[in-house]
């Protein structure tokens, strides 16, 4: 109880009365050891996101868990229970690939996801999720009395959703979802006073370009491979094709 009342109450104090939420820290930096795992494809990176997701919940329901001299931002909080649900469906699906792996296509051993490209039709789907849910969550978070520029929020927030089940289904794009989301939110966290987290954001965002060049190298360097099986075997790929038709 005592390492719990730390946690909530502790802050970097600066000269001038600015300070930073320990919180707000230690939830970031679990954020980012995530991330490094997503771009490792460990399944660690679902269970130590949660515990991120857990403490930066608390942060942005500034009014609810004694932060009263910060805004409520919904969409960041609200995100953090997205990520929450969402990242156990990640780690199931993972746990679920790292189990085949070596079988039928699975992913490489050890690794928990094999990086693919998404169709046509699901970008364009990812897009129109995009917009059109920031649409409608945007008069939402207002009236719940979200900060302002609310649409910023929900922005956020469905940007947030649609990286996060991408990572789940294993998609290179997810990666890109991210820098969008990364563009928005950093003004938005500075003009709120979420120093900590806007800092993070910036660095996300180059974290992020280095994932999806990682991910699109290891998808270019196997589809590589596959089309010199296919070239020098052209028999065993088209028996390998019949039996699964």
């Amino acid at each position: 109880m005592d390492f719990l009342r730390w946690l909530f109450d502790a802050k970097l104090e600066f000269a001038g009365g600015g300070f930073l939420l320990w919180r707000e820290v230690i939830g970031n930096l679990f954020g980012l050891a995530s991330a490094l795992g997503g771009m490792r494809r460990k399944i660690w990176a679902w269970p130590v996101g949660i515990i991120g997701n857990a403490l930066l919940f608390t942060v942005f329901i500034g009014s609810i868990f004694g932060s009263a001299d910060h805004v409520n931002l919904l969409g960041q909080a609200g995100r953090q229970i997205m990520f929450i649900a969402v990242s156990i469906y990640g780690w199931y699906r993972w746990n679920q690939t790292r189990t085949s792996s070596g079988h039928d296509g699975g992913a490489p051993m050890g690794d928990a996801v094999t990086p693919r490209w998404a169709s046509v039709k699901t970008r364009w789907l990812l897009v129109v999720a995009m917009v059109a849910g920031t649409g409608i969550l945007t008069p939402v978070f207002r009236a719940l009395g979200s900060y302002e520029p609310v649409w910023a929020d929900a922005w956020i927030f469905m940007g947030s959703l649609l990286a996060t089940y991408g990572m789940a289904k294993g998609w290179v794009e997810f990666w890109l979802i991210w820098v969008v989301v990364d563009l928005v939110g950093v003004p938005l966290l500075f003009s709120a006073g979420y120093y900590a987290s806007a800092f993070m954001y910036i660095f996300y965002g180059a974290f992020t370009l280095i994932g999806f060049f990682v991910w699109w190298r290891y998808r270019h360097n196997a589809d590589a491979a596959q089309l010199s099986v296919e070239t020098t075997f052209p028999d065993i790929t088209v028996s390998r094709n019949e039996s699964k038709l």
